[in-house]
């Protein structure tokens, strides 16, 4: 745990410096920050063409692209099967029959994605159509989640490489009343408490369209004090002011804190709030954090955050919502999984605070066959929305797996790395293999099937008016 450092000035001086970089974030535990080449001119959104690789790149085949041809591994029921029926076995196999008609169709062996319509879909969902700017009246229901609509429609939109700069203004006018700026954060609408969760979407909502204008109407210090008064004795963060505390909390604030490249020391007052409560965790006054020594006081942000997020892993192996023996789910994996990945590098934090063995045994019980997709808990049906959580846990897992790769080699390397060659024995390569292979170096091939999930997103998922449901015979939007 770190230690209050000495006095730096009066507290305006050094609430000015640290949001100048020039203190507790240059001292203290720092984030991986997300850094983006955007400027403040509008750019048009394009999908990249990939890059040419020299000769001496490191391969990538072990990430070979979707097959196809039709696999029997997605057209037949799996060959052992529980004799027991039972609503859920029902349901099981209602959606396995369901995926297998798509995936083995003569006529459509390989799905494209129906760009066009998804455009329109995610256009209709910002209340864009050819009736005028206004939204169905099933979204009623959901106006606490304004800003994750606007996100999701618009990182949708600039998957599909649509220039957003049209939707720039909109966004910020829609967003600007729903900040609260006395305390700090956005709440999910007009008049709504501020919540780690919408204000996360908020602000990578206002990064996807970039701009210097979009920036700025984030107030940063008092969102660095809102997230501060969130911090628990026991490591971890409130999704709100008195509202539950979870490894949502923890990756949302984390995200805020390297996106906005807020300072990681806490205010003030909010470090003698936890000497408070850690005092009278050990007067039994109040509960405190399942298997957290209550004797050790956050002095920052970062302060017991990691250690909060391995009191998470189950004995399944997955992730569960915090600690305690709650049950593992594939949201709350990834965002364990993604918060100790940009406190530290992937193999690093992941090997050091999980059971990376049982993690994977876990995440690969996660996809389905024949379905293809994933699924969110143990024996639950496949949902596409697990494509994101679980799918994103796979690729910090190999990037712990494989460490951190140079794909790319400059002239003067490649140079270098040829006159070795050269002069090189055949035991000095086999020896310098060795060493690689000693110290896990290389590519880790694919843990889960891409194809299937292919197949499943593209076939069971994507509906022909636009839009993507669950499963089969779900629906894509509100009614």
């Amino acid at each position: 745990m770190s230690k209050p450092g000495p006095s730096r000035g009066p507290p305006t001086d050094q609430l000015n410096a640290m949001f100048q970089g020039t203190t507790l974030r240059d001292s203290g535990p720092k984030l991986v920050e997300i850094t983006s080449s955007r400027s403040g001119t509008p750019q048009s959104r394009t999908l990249p063409n990939p890059p040419s690789r020299p000769s001496s790149a490191i391969s990538h085949d072990a990430y070979p692209p979707p097959n196809p041809a039709a696999n029997p591994l997605f057209m037949t029921l799996p060959y052992l099967r529980d004799l027991l029926q039972t609503k859920t076995s029902m349901d099981q196999d209602a959606v396995a029959e369901a995926c297998m008609r798509y995936h083995s169709d003569p006529l459509n062996p390989l799905y494209r994605l129906n760009r066009e319509a998804h455009i329109e879909f995610l256009e209709g969902g910002l209340g864009i159509d050819e009736d005028g700017e206004q939204l169905s009246p099933g979204f009623v229901v959901l106006d606490a989640s304004r800003p994750w609509i606007l996100y999701w429609c618009l990182i949708g939109l600039y998957c599909l490489g649509v220039d957003l700069a049209p939707y720039r203004e909109r966004l910020i006018e829609t967003l600007r009343p729903i900040q609260n700026y006395n305390t700090g954060g956005f709440g999910g609408g007009n008049g709504q408490t501020s919540h780690v969760a919408v204000s996360y979407a908020a602000v990578l909502a206002l990064c996807t369209v970039g701009g210097r204008e979009a920036f700025q109407l984030i107030d940063r210090v008092k969102m660095w004090k809102w997230l501060s008064s969130l911090k628990q004795v026991d490591g971890g963060f409130c999704v709100c002011d008195g509202g539950e505390e979870d490894v949502r909390g923890v990756y949302c604030t984390l995200t805020l804190i390297s996106l906005l490249g807020l300072p990681t020391g806490l205010a003030p007052d909010d470090v003698a709030r936890l000497k408070r409560q850690s005092e009278e965790i050990q007067q039994g006054k109040r509960t405190g954090g399942w298997g957290h020594d209550p004797k050790i006081v956050p002095q920052n942000l970062l302060d017991g955050t990691a250690e909060y997020l391995h009191r998470c892993q189950t004995y399944e192996g997955g992730v569960a919502g915090g600690p305690g023996g709650m049950e593992a789910h594939g949201g709350y994996a990834f965002c364990a999984l993604a918060a100790l990945s940009l406190m530290g590098e992937p193999e690093v934090m992941l090997n050091k605070h999980l059971n990376l063995p049982k993690l994977i045994h876990w995440l690969s019980a996660r996809q389905y066959a024949p379905e293809g997709g994933f699924s969110g808990r143990t024996n639950k049906l496949v949902d596409g929305c697990y494509s994101t959580w679980v799918g994103g846990c796979w690729a910090l897992v190999e990037g712990a797996l494989n460490g951190s790769q140079k794909d790319e080699l400059d002239d003067d390397e490649s140079e270098q790395r040829k006159d070795e060659g050269k002069t090189q024995t055949a035991e000095e390569k086999l020896a310098k293999e060795a060493k690689k292979t000693e110290q896990g170096r290389g590519i880790v091939g694919s843990l889960w099937s891409r194809d299937g999930l292919v197949k499943y997103i593209l076939g069971c998922c994507q509906a022909p008016e636009g839009g993507l449901r669950d499963k089969p015979g779900k629906c894509v939007a509100p009614e």
